[in-house]
């Protein structure tokens, strides 16, 4: 063995790289995770001692410890188009023969799982990792390389006969068995659990410590490589091609990837994963058809939207029958009461369901839904599964009507059901515990006061304490309150009072968000704080005075007027007042234009910068933001997995949809 530090610490990197690749994109380790472990700790501390040996792209870099507090926008090199959906064996059949009539014969295809996840393009120059963006908008993504370089079975460095520069694709994800893990960490600290593995993948890769990214267990496979001068003839060769520089490539031993000659070939292939895709260790969505020859490819060339060479086909939403045990009713910080179906439990898309949406009372009521009843139930595009029918052949002949509560089932308070409203209500707003903890947790979120070191989890145990009863009672808690309290250390204490603290600095816009006045949503708060500057304004406003303001209508109006006419809350804002926080609004500053002057602007989907970043650039240039798409809507704002009703009603209504970067192409 080498004593020479700079040799030992190249030998090791290769070593460790060789390790990784076997175990994680192999599956065909050779030593032990001990014996990996102890060389990793060997390279850390050689890394520590001679610094500038360390390569840039070292395997200690997998355990993360990075912080990146923005992720700045890269424009793609290569747009990276999203591909038209289908829904349908006809729709594959018409695709096939479009492509058959453009190019005037038989033409072989590509077949690949359509994975439930992240699309990344990851940039790789003389065979070492670059650069790793997401999909964004397709002309421009986020730079997330740290945390990229945190999922093992992505290579940091490449061996053999590579490209100079190229740009691999593919797809995170979040493996079931990790994602399980997961859920039952959190649950096992009394954190809520995530929803579901596409959104946490996503809000994994956006998280600012690489070190929590890197304890997560993201996979991802690479099925696209793009380039100037590439060798490959076909999409399937250069697939392989990446796999044997080290890639991690879906298997076509495993049948996640196949040739097909004809339509009948695809029919087979999409048949077999709808039956099979709930054994795989990962989501996915449906199955992905793309010509196979580049040069065909290119012959066929692009809409503006997608490649005219490939289409999805999406899976239907699955459906099952159960039995409905009970229906329970859960109450909303606005005290709107949703009815939920309990179920027997049955799997459903790989997860066992036990529970379903019943909306309210008139859905109910058209489904004729009994106690006992056998149900179909269906988890489609939607977080929690939903009741669609009842199998009237199955009902017993006793059964009974279902009744829609008429009190709270936390407070016993009456319901009302106003005109015009689905939902029912339950009105004790000051004495509703689930009410009071919702606008606590209403009050505390991002949008409204932001503040650190308090979460639901924590508003639960002050609640039960007696610490809490509404949101000024947060302004008056002491470290003596808090440190004999379980799972409140002197550290959590210190950051909880540090954050309520800091909170006080937030604009009165924010404040009045957080309030939570029914139907006074974040940019409702920001209309009314300008127009009216101060809280004494609002509050002696009549419903004249509000509807006067642009779009505030008579329902929201009544609501502000009924809000401030309880005394209730009039003496909570005092107590919020005498505790400093802003209840008026600053001087506005200047415009920067009047491009958008006249405009008004629907964003909807996922963007390189934040929502709220983006709202404020067209109000910084005289536009205005709507959160409806309507015929006076100018412009549809599009990002990445925006709202398909939104989508479909701009199309509809003939508004003009336009991407992140057209819109900045129009304020620039």
């Amino acid at each position: 063995m080498s004593n020479d530090p700079q040799e030992r610490i190249a030998r090791l990197t290769r070593e460790l790289n060789e390790h990784n690749h076997r175990y994680y994109v192999l599956s065909e380790p050779i030593i032990s995770d001990f014996e990996f472990d102890k060389l990793l700790e060997e390279l850390q501390e050689l890394e520590k001692q001679y610094p500038l040996f360390a390569a840039a792209n070292s395997p200690t870099k997998r355990v993360g410890g990075d912080i990146t507090k923005n992720f700045p926008a890269v424009v793609h090199k290569y747009p990276m188009l999203s591909l038209s959906n289908s829904y349908s064996v006809e729709e594959i059949e018409e695709f096939e023969k479009r492509i058959q009539k453009a190019i005037g014969g038989e033409v072989e295809y590509v077949l690949e799982l359509k994975y439930d996840g992240v699309a990344i393009g990851i940039t790789y120059i003389e065979g070492k990792l670059t650069r790793a963006v997401t999909r964004g908008d397709g002309t421009q993504g986020e730079d997330i390389t740290p945390n990229v370089k945190t999922i093992r079975s992505i290579p940091l460095e490449v061996y053999g006969n590579y490209p100079p520069e190229f740009e691999v694709r593919g797809e995170i994800f979040y493996p079931q068995k990790s994602f399980e893990k997961l859920n039952r960490e959190r649950e096992e600290a009394g954190e809520a659990v995530f929803a579901n593995p596409r959104n946490t993948a996503s809000g994994t890769l956006k998280l600012q410590d690489s070190a929590e990214v890197a304890r997560r267990g993201l996979d991802c496979f690479l099925y696209g490589v793009y380039g100037s001068g590439l060798r490959y003839a076909s999409h399937f060769e250069a697939v392989e091609a990446m796999g044997n520089l080290g890639f991690k490539i879906p298997p076509a031993a495993k049948n996640y990837i196949a040739k097909a000659k004809n339509i009948a070939d695809i029919k087979a292939f999409i048949d077999y994963w709808d039956k099979e895709r709930h054994q795989l260790p990962f989501d996915i969505d449906g199955v992905v058809i793309k010509v196979n020859r580049y040069d065909i490819q290119e012959e066929l060339g692009f809409t503006a939207k997608s490649p005219r060479w490939a289409i999805a086909y999406k899976f239907k939403a699955e459906q099952v029958a159960t039995r409905l045990e009970s229906i329970s009713f859960q109450v909303g910080r606005t005290g709107a009461i949703t009815p939920v179906a309990n179920l027997t439990p049955v799997l459903l898309a790989g997860t066992v369901v036990k529970r379903a949406s019943l909306h309210n009372a008139d859905q109910i009521e058209r489904l004729d839904v009994r106690l006992g009843d056998t149900v179909f139930v269906e988890k489609g595009g939607e977080i929690i599964p939903k009741v669609l029918a009842v199998d009237i052949t199955k009902r017993a002949s006793d059964s009974k009507p279902f009744h829609y509560i008429t009190h709270c089932p936390e407070c016993g308070t009456e319901l009302v059901r106003l005109e015009g409203e689905a939902l029912h209500y339950c009105t004790n707003e000051t004495g509703c515990p689930p009410q009071l903890k919702g606008k606590m947790q209403h009050f505390i979120s991002r949008k409204a006061m932001d503040i650190d070191g308090l979460g639901e989890e924590t508003i639960e145990l002050l609640y039960n304490s007696g610490l809490l009863k509404n949101i000024a009672d947060l302004y008056e808690l002491k470290t003596e309150h808090l440190l004999p309290l379980e799972r409140m250390a002197e550290k959590s204490v210190t950051n909880l009072l540090a954050g309520v603290e800091a909170s006080k600095q937030a604009p009165f816009e924010r404040v009045l968000f957080g309030l939570g006045i029914r139907h006074v949503g974040e940019t409702v708060a920001k209309k009314l704080s300008r127009h009216f500057k101060t809280i004494e304004n609002l509050e002696t406003a009549d419903i004249e005075k509000l509807v006067a303001v642009d779009e505030i209508g008579t329902t929201i109006a009544e609501s502000i007027v009924d809000y401030f006419s309880q005394p209730e809350n009039k003496m909570l804002i005092q107590r919020l007042k005498n505790h400093g926080l802003s209840f008026s609004s600053a001087p506005e500053q200047a415009q920067k234009s009047d491009k958008l002057s006249g405009l008004t602007l629907v964003v909807s989907g996922v963007f390189t910068i934040s929502r709220d970043e983006l709202k404020k650039t067209i109000e910084d240039h005289g536009g205005k933001v709507a959160s409806g798409v309507t015929g006076k809507t100018d412009y549809l704002v599009a990002g990445e997995n925006m709202g398909p009703s939104k989508l479909e009603k701009a199309e509809k209504l003939g508004v003009k949809i336009i991407s992140e970067k057209e819109f900045f192409d129009l304020v620039n």
